[in-house]
Parts: structure tokens; C-alpha cells; sequence
């Protein structure tokens, strides 16, 4: 891999570091200092930007009304025909040919790189790409698609890392005045997402120099990102009780500004993989209910449980679920634990309550969940995770699927339109390119990350690991996708789509938990739905039980 240098040689100290964050200056260390703040993360953007996504969507797709090519799915450029044009066009300079992905004008910041191995079981890919900045016409950053992404290159771990047969990062790479993303060669796919700031805001392009600079501060983000630890600064509040079927016990929070900032569950039994799904968590803030999410759903264990561990959830073997969402409130809230099953359950909750200062951009934490069985794969067809009117921020999202054949179910591309836009913002790739993994009929294994993971495929999870190299992904499937620079701001509305894409005619179970910030007025589509809940679609005849696979 090389790697070529654009140095403008600042040194940006302490002082300068604050007067940086007082001025509201995005930088690599401002941006880096947001990742990891969790109250950030609860409040309206001050430098205001949209999520916007660069990828190798097929350019067939062109309006909803067309039924053909809206869902047409070669999401790739064919690097052997050179028939698929998915990129925004070619270039040639000094007699040297370049394939341009990704061109904005104005200040912004790259938040998140995907780039898939370009064979499933052969790791890496042979495409060079640059990254140029403000127009200048030397790349600051030159490297292998895949290295420069997978943890092993330029970038350290966990912002980047190799997921499933893919280089993921998660580094901000921010620009004052612009941004270009070039191959030297036909690329594969491709996706890179990143904030379109207001014009008038003042950003620090990132240099080599600075990103050298910055790297004690990288390191401990990394290490803070590795190990998250719920809060215990704040007043405990619990329940631990046994709780009759269709009965629920509730807990009120201490009165006045406060905020949740941690929130532990455990059950004492998960022997039955259904109860994750007819436990429900209901809170209140304000005299409103923000979240109704069955438990699964809400800390991303999906159906049983699965272990895994995130920056915002975490779901530990012995049952443990913890989560670590900051949730303000102004004057009143209430935890409810709801549940639907048919046994009596033995549940313990705590949740930590401390201090919040409530301004005009705080916002309100919102957990919605939605199923339904079935879904047809044909005709093909848009599944919505969630509607949202009003002003907010969306965070999150964790889908599990039941799919009753062995042959790949996730094909289907994510659709974001924000603010009413005529074409969305973000158009993706396909359902596990969206939650951050490729090739996904082979890639049933499981695995984690801060923001992203595969807690359970086929008969697999933390405590069944695979071992084999077969292609099968029938059963159920949970895939969590949540979010801090990626986080998507709207004023005025935002619609998150699931393209249904499977190779087989079939009716596979959708099941889907989101999470977003919102003011007082800003609301869903999604409404509590307890006979949904308990309508969990058959596992496939023969469907081996995982449950002894442990």
C-alpha cells in the first residue's frame, strides 16, 4: 500500500484545541471528541449537516414509479465487462485514468467507508484509490481499498476493522471546501457516507500531519469505543419482581430535569428464545410514551439470547442486557416492563438517573418496533423500518428476518429520503452492505463491533461459533447497525426504507427495532403492537435448534 502525503504542517495544541471547540471549528479531534459523547448525541447538531452517501447504487433506479428499474439490483460496477457504469464518471489526467465515486463541493467530513472483498472467498481486492481534498491535486491519502479500511493499513482499529469479507471505517476524514474519491481502476462496489455541512461552517481539513498528531487522542477514543462502561453517577432506580403474564411493573423517575444513563435488564430464564420478543420495554418522558420495544429488539439480541457487545448495547451470556443511550427529560419519566407472554417472568431493571441541562436543541430518546409475517419476496418491494415528522436525529436500527430457505434473503438496498428530497439521500447496496458486512450468503459468522454486528445467522452466535464454510441462511438472522458521526439529522421528515430483495420466492418474517432522537411534537408511524409480538414466523421444517448448539 502507498500511502501519499499532503502536509499543511499547523500544530493545534491545547489552547488551540479549545478555541477550535469554542468557534464550533470541525476538525479530526472535534470530531473524535463527538464520537464518543454520549450527551452530543441528545441534542440537535450545532454545525448543522445532512447525512449524505456516495455509492455504486445501480443508476437504473431512477423513481419509485418505475417498478423495473427501482428495483433492478447489479449495485456494482462489472470490473471484467466494463458493461455497469455505477460510479459518477471517469477522468484522465497527466495520461493517467481515473474512475471518480464520490465528489462533494463545500465542507464535510467522510464518516463511514464500506468497501467489499472483490471475490467471497478470496480476501481483499486489487483497486487503488485517492482521496483529494479542497481541490488540491495531490490526494492526501493514496491505499488499497480494502487495507487502507480493515484495520491493517493507515487507519488503526476499531474505527476500522474487517468485519465479514469487508473494510469498514469509521474515521472522520473532514474537508473545508471539498471532496473527491477516485479509483485507478473499474471499481466493485463501493459506499461513502458523510455530512454535507452548512456552508458557513468552519472545518479543518484533515492532513497527515494532524492525523500523526492526533494519535494519543486516537488511541484513547479507541480504547474508550473498545471498552464502554455504564454510568453509576446518578441516583438507581429498580425493579426486581415477578411480573404475570399480561401484567406489568413500572418504576418512576426522580422529578425534574434528569436524564437516563444507563439502563440494565436481565430475565432469569431464556430457555424459551421467544420471551426476548414478548418482553416489552415501555417508557415515558413528559407525559409521553417515547419507547414501546420488545426487549430483543431493543438492545439488539434479536429472537433468544445472543451475546454481543456495542458502544450503545450490550447483551452479556449470562443475560445481562445494558444499555447506554442518554434519555433527557424535563419534568417526569416512567420504565415499564410489559409482559405479553403466557409464563410468569422474573425480571431485574436498573436504571442510572443523573443530571441534564435541558436547552433548546435536547431531544427526547424514541425506540419503535415493528414485524411482519409474511413478507413476500415477489413482487419485489420497499419494507419501511419507520416514518418520522418533525425535527430529529435517527441513531439506529436492529433488524432480524426470518428466511425460510437456505439461499441469500438480503439483496434488498436501504432507501433514506430526509426533508421531503425527490430522490434519497442515501440509496445503498444491499441489506448487509447497509449493517456493514458483505457476501452475506456465505457470511453467517458472528461478530461485533462498537457500532455494527451480527449477533445470530443460521444456528450461529457468540456461543456457537462457526467453523465451517457453508452457505446457509435459513432460520433467523439479527443484524444492528447504530450510530454516532453517522447519526442522520432531519427538520423536517425522514423515511427509512428496506428494499425486500431475496433470490428464492418465498415469504420470510421482518422484525425491525429503531432508534432516533426527536423534539416533543416530532412523531412515528409506528404504534404499540402486542398481538404482533407474539406472532413469531415458523423456523423452516427440520430448522436444527440452535438452542442445543450452544
Amino acid at each position: 500500500m502507498r500511502i501519499k502525503i499532503v502536509c499543511c504542517c499547523i500544530a493545534l495544541g491545547f489552547s488551540a484545541l479549545l478555541t477550535a471547540q469554542e468557534n464550533q471549528e470541525v476538525s479530526i479531534e472535534s470530531l473524535l471528541h463527538e464520537m464518543v459523547d454520549r450527551d452530543a448525541v441528545a441534542r440537535y447538531p450545532d454545525n448543522n449537516f445532512r447525512l449524505n452517501q456516495a455509492s455504486s447504487y445501480n443508476r437504473a433506479s431512477k423513481t419509485v414509479e418505475d417498478s423495473v428499474g427501482w428495483f433492478t439490483n447489479h449495485d456494482y460496477n462489472n470490473t471484467k465487462t466494463d458493461t455497469d457504469h455505477n460510479f459518477i464518471r471517469t477522468e484522465e489526467t497527466n495520461g493517467e485514468k481515473e474512475w471518480v465515486l464520490m465528489e462533494h463541493f463545500g465542507p464535510g467530513a467522510i464518516v463511514r467507508v464500506w468497501s467489499p472483498w472483490l471475490e467471497q472467498t478470496k480476501p481483499g481486492s486489487d483497486i487503488i484509490i485517492r482521496i483529494y481534498l479542497d481541490g488540491n491535486p495531490e490526494p492526501v491519502i493514496e491505499g488499497n481499498m480494502i487495507t487502507l479500511f480493515d484495520g491493517t493499513g493507515l487507519i488503526p482499529p476499531p474505527f476500522a476493522h474487517p468485519s465479514l469479507r469487508s473494510g469498514v471505517s469509521f474515521f472522520p476524514i473532514p474537508y473545508a471546501k471539498g471532496c473527491k474519491i477516485t479509483a485507478l481502476k473499474q471499481p466493485f462496489f463501493f459506499q461513502y457516507t458523510y455530512r454535507a455541512y452548512d456552508e458557513s461552517t468552519p472545518v479543518k481539513t484533515f492532513t497527515m500531519d494532524d492525523f500523526n498528531k492526533a494519535k494519543p487522542l486516537i488511541a484513547k477514543v479507541g480504547e474508550e469505543l473498545n471498552n464502554p462502561k455504564n454510568t453509576t453517577d446518578g441516583k438507581l432506580i429498580s425493579i426486581d419482581k415477578k411480573i404475570k403474564s399480561n401484567k406489568e411493573a413500572s418504576v418512576e423517575l426522580p422529578q425534574g430535569v434528569g436524564a437516563v444513563r444507563s439502563l440494565k435488564l436481565k430475565l432469569d430464564d431464556y430457555k424459551d428464545p421467544a420471551i426476548t420478543r414478548s418482553v416489552v420495554l415501555k417508557m415515558e418522558f413528559d407525559g409521553q410514551e417515547t419507547v414501546w420495544t420488545p426487549i430483543g429488539d431493543f438492545f439488539g439480541t434479536g429472537i433468544g439470547l445472543n451475546p454481543v457487545q456495542g458502544w450503545y448495547q450490550t447483551v452479556e451470556e449470562d443475560g445481562t442486557m445494558s444499555c447506554r443511550w442518554v434519555m433527557p427529560y424535563q419534568k417526569s419519566g416512567k420504565i415499564t416492563v410489559l409482559n405479553l407472554g403466557k409464563k410468569t417472568i422474573d425480571v431485574e431493571l436498573e436504571a442510572t438517573v443523573g443530571d441534564w441541562t435541558w436547552d433548546s436543541e435536547s431531544m427526547y430518546f424514541n425506540a419503535a418496533w415493528r414485524g411482519q409475517y409474511p413478507v413476500p419476496t415477489r413482487p419485489f418491494s420497499d419494507w419501511n423500518y419507520v416514518t418520522l415528522k418533525g425535527r430529529g436525529v435517527y441513531v439506529g436500527d436492529a433488524l432480524t428476518i426470518m428466511n425460510p430457505v437456505k439461499r441469500w434473503w438480503g439483496e434488498g438496498d436501504e432507501k433514506i429520503w430526509v426533508d421531503g428530497e425527490d430522490f434519497p439521500s442515501i440509496f445503498g447496496t444491499g441489506t448487509e452492505d447497509y449493517y456493514a458486512y458483505s457476501w452475506g450468503g456465505r457470511s453467517t459468522e458472528f461478530y461485533e463491533h462498537p457500532f455494527h454486528a451480527q449477533p445470530r445467522s443460521y444456528i450461529y452466535n457468540k456461543l456457537n461459533p462457526k467453523t465451517t464454510n457453508e452457505k446457509n441462511t435459513s432460520g433467523y438472522s439479527t443484524e444492528t447497525r447504530t450510530r454516532a458521526l453517522d447519526g442522520m439529522p432531519f427538520e423536517k421528515s425522514l423515511q427509512l426504507d428496506m428494499e425486500v430483495w431475496s433470490g428464492t420466492d418465498c415469504d420470510m418474517g421482518y422484525g425491525v427495532g429503531v432508534y432516533w432522537y426527536g423534539d416533543a411534537n416530532t412523531t412515528s408511524n409506528r404504534t404499540p403492537d402486542p398481538k404482533g409480538v407474539l406472532e413469531l414466523p415458523p423456523l423452516p421444517k427440520g430448522f436444527p435448534d440452535y438452542l442445543d448448539k450452544k
